[in-house]
């Protein structure tokens, strides 16, 4: 038997797992699901993969930040003299 779960016509697969999550936060949660017509499961999901979009985001600018210093501390004479 094929569920939902494991169909790949239905998407990526799912894992469960529960939380506990400040009662503000549910409350504004389920009530974004149901102004939207979706299932809480959807927002949880949708807000889970931002938070990690975001955090890569991050983790890409400290990557570039780290060649700028680098490259500052290499060639600041020659940045310098560009500024004139």
């Amino acid at each position: 038997m094929i569920t939902s779960q494991d169909n790949p016509m239905s998407g990526p697969k799912r894992g469960k797992f529960s939380i506990k999550v400040n009662s503000e936060t549910l409350s504004a949660s389920r009530a974004l699901a149901k102004r939207e017509g979706r299932q809480l499961q959807g927002i949880a999901d949708e807000a889970f993969t931002n938070l990690l979009e975001k955090r890569k985001q991050t983790e890409s600018r400290q990557h570039v930040m780290a060649a700028y210093e680098s490259s500052h501390d290499r060639f600041s004479t020659f940045y310098k003299k560009l500024a004139e």
